[in-house]
């Protein structure tokens, strides 16, 4: 393994864990409420209406709080909330109660006058250590009820993450659904002129925070990278100029980088088994592409298709036990779906135009895909056995739909029109909440990390 030449790989904010696991505080916290949720927000639903929200600064407890990192903390909240769509969150004017402890119980009239369904308060305590304790309540305005509490001690340059695990437990509290704020997001950072673009690997915070470069680009370009569900590690394809394209893994922590694997031909479209332990590729050979499975303790492969057709882009099921792929055996590009060991193998979209670069569900219910037709693109899932195809997005180029850790938003990269470049993009499963993730510069091909540890 050898270190990433020139790439800034160490996170100083992205690997640091919060200090003491999540609590909820049966205890302190839990003291003012039952938790009992009366306030619910079904995100099953095809049409949302965004939930009011209340999110008053939060309080800096101490003469050491530093309350521009406090002010700050309290922004990233809000704003993880709004973004989600499931909820709007009040323009602090509009309060009438000014929030002075975490551990006091909220004049409720006052919150309702201003039609808050929720209210969100927090503390933020500065610790001898250099840590900061982060303490929240989530209260039912209309129900007078407590809904979560939660307390935690992080570095205090850990707050943006902090923030995030707030959102996050928010989110949980009224949904019922793990939450996706507290994650990651590798991208390809596109810079140069078309004819000549350096594609380097870059990660960054969900929200497009804190974006730092992995790879340095001048040695090789980066294509098509995917987080491991279990480990700090990603895998990629390297373009070279002088050899056939190849299959890397990199740690994040560590910076190390190894080659998977050395084949004749190319290989390419790499992806994760969900328990970590295998890579899926495709290897090209004479010019045909094959879909194979590499194991990662013994690097022993397997040949998953063995046909005349091109069949790329494989995607395992959560559970393990199934396959999708992209294949143009019937004559055009579709989406097919095989056993893991390469049995039992048949197709499940028949649309017109191409479906490409299918990606399973976290929850396994749907698989993402790429449509083209009559020169537009679109991000569309389907189940797996074929039925309920809905497309979310359409634009000149919408390609490399990646999933939110609990399955409910899509990543995606989209060029709105030619020589535009290309930009990253989130639409949740309704097809209405559609948003730009901010990057330094063009970038595509996103992969979206599990809730980080």
């Amino acid at each position: 393994m050898t270190k990433a030449s020139g790439a800034s790989w160490k996170m100083r904010r992205g690997i640091c864990r919060i200090g003491v696991a999540i609590v909820c505080a049966a205890a302190a916290l839990g003291a003012l409420g039952p938790a009992a949720a009366r306030v619910r927000i079904d995100i099953t639903q095809g049409n949302i209406e965004p939930m009011p929200v209340a999110v008053p600064s939060f309080i800096a407890a101490g003469a050491d709080a530093d309350r521009e990192l406090v002010r700050d903390l309290t922004e990233v909240v809000s704003a993880d909330l709004k973004r989600s769509g499931l909820f709007s969150v009040i323009d602090e004017r509009a309060y009438i109660e000014d929030v002075d402890s975490v551990n006091k119980r909220p004049r409720f009239p006052d919150w309702r006058q201003i039609n808050a369904q929720v209210l969100v308060v927090g503390e933020v305590t500065a610790e001898p250590d250099g840590r900061i304790n982060v303490a929240t309540r989530i209260w039912d305005v209309f129900s007078n009820e407590q809904l979560a509490a939660v307390s935690f001690k992080t570095p205090a340059d850990n707050w943006r993450r902090a923030a995030h695990k707030v959102a996050d437990k928010v989110y949980e509290s009224l949904t019922g659904e793990k939450g996706y704020f507290d994650t990651r997001v590798v991208f390809v950072h596109e810079t140069g002129p078309k004819q000549d673009r350096r594609r380097q690997l870059m990660i960054m915070d969900q929200d497009g925070a804190n974006p730092v470069p992995l790879t340095d680009g001048l040695d090789y370009n980066v294509l098509t990278p995917r987080f491991s569900p279990t480990q700090q590690l990603i895998t990629y394809m390297a373009l070279f100029e002088d050899r056939a394209g190849q299959i890397y893994l990199f740690n994040i922590e560590t910076g190390e980088q190894e080659q998977l694997g050395s084949f004749r031909g190319m290989s390419f479209a790499p992806r994760f088994s969900p328990d970590g332990s295998q890579v899926l590729m495709t290897i090209e050979r004479n010019g045909n592409s094959d879909i194979f499975k590499m194991n990662l303790a013994d690097r022993g492969i397997t040949r998953l298709t063995d046909n005349g057709a091109i069949d790329v882009s494989p995607t395992m099921s959560p559970d393990g036990r199934r396959i999708a792929f992209t294949s143009d055996r019937g004559g055009s590009p579709q989406i097919y779906v095989m056993n893991a060991d390469g049995s039992d193998q048949r197709r499940i979209t028949f649309g017109e135009g191409r479906y490409e670069t299918p990606v399973w569900s976290p929850r396994g219910d749907l698989i993402a895909f790429t449509r083209q037709y009559q020169g537009r693109f679109y991000i569309g899932v389907i189940r797996p056995d074929g039925k309920g195809e809905r497309l979310l997005t359409e634009s000149y180029l919408d390609e490399g739909p990646t999933w939110s850790p609990n399955g409910r938003v899509l990543m995606f990269f989209r060029e709105p029109r030619p020589g535009a470049g290309p930009s990253l993009w989130s639409v949740d499963l309704t097809g209405r909440n559609l948003r730009r993730v901010r990057t330094p510069a063009a970038a595509s091909d996103p992969a979206w990390s599990p809730l980080l540890p």
